[in-house]
């Protein structure tokens, strides 16, 4: 079985929706949580009442404490965010090389093509939102990815039709698999602030929610990279493994720089 194959059967695979919270990284968006304003957890401290109370309802004496991230899980936050916005970056940049070359061969991929860097551009304005709101360092290697963008978008578009949607099924299948591993990671800490009787922070609800719907759209960009004959590009494993091998390495030096 290929990468794609398992990759799809992992993401894709029928969950009930009675099954339990820290199995929903199966299902996209199996369990739906609500939308909040902001996403990352800060400790909180109990504060002392003044005579005045926020608590709303008749009495707070049942309320769970609130599950505090440790320096660990906000320091991976710190490395996810980073990474999730210079690959949103790079991914508005391949299709704005891309588009006009596949376009001008196959006029009738022009709505597809807008679909798609659309969504890419709704990623990377939540993603700047979500950096420049919790003062998290952009990669320095931001001018790099540029370049490497707009050079992988544009020559995947000369290259034809086929090397184009190929070379959106590589860079999906690693990104996919990405956000599908921060959805995993973010479900163990409400897991565990399930066993701990605690709540989990609003915010972190929201990012799981982000992260749902990111993951999900780059998904759905991989089925229509193969439904596009993807796999009939020239040469398809060579370009598709270059491909992967540079966004795996793009990922893990974006974490550390």
């Amino acid at each position: 079985m290929g990468a794609l194959q398992r990759l799809r059967r992992l993401v894709y695979s029928p969950v009930r929706q009675a099954a339990p919270l820290f199995l929903d990284f199966l299902a996209p968006a199996t369990l739906q949580l609500p939308v909040i304003r902001c996403y990352t957890t800060a400790p909180s401290a109990q504060s002392k009442d003044n005579g005045t109370s926020s608590q709303v309802g008749p009495s707070n004496s049942k309320a769970k404490p609130r599950y505090v991230l440790t320096k660990k899980q906000r320091d991976y936050l710190d490395r996810a965010l980073r990474v999730n916005q210079a690959g949103e970056l790079a991914a508005t940049l391949i299709y704005t090389a891309q588009t006009p070359p596949v376009v001008r061969a196959h006029p009738h991929l022009r709505p597809l093509m807008k679909h798609m860097y659309d969504q890419e551009v709704g990623h990377f304005s939540t993603f700047n939102k979500l950096i420049a709101k919790h003062r998290i360092r952009p990669t320095a290697m931001y001018p790099i990815w540029e370049i490497a963008a707009t050079l992988l978008g544009w020559s995947t578009g000369i290259m034809g039709r086929e090397a184009a949607m190929a070379c959106t099924e590589a860079v999906e299948i690693e990104i996919g698999s990405h956000y599908n591993e921060q959805v995993r990671e973010v479900l163990s800490w409400v897991a565990d602030a399930d066993k701990r009787g605690e709540e989990i922070d609003d915010e972190i609800k929201d990012l799981l929610t982000i992260l749902r719907k990111t993951r999900d759209e780059e998904l759905e960009h991989l089925d229509h990279a193969v439904e596009n004959d993807a796999k009939e590009a020239q040469p398809y494993e060579l370009l598709v493994n270059i491909i992967r091998l540079g966004c795996k390495g793009a990922i893990k030096i974006s974490e550390k720089i």
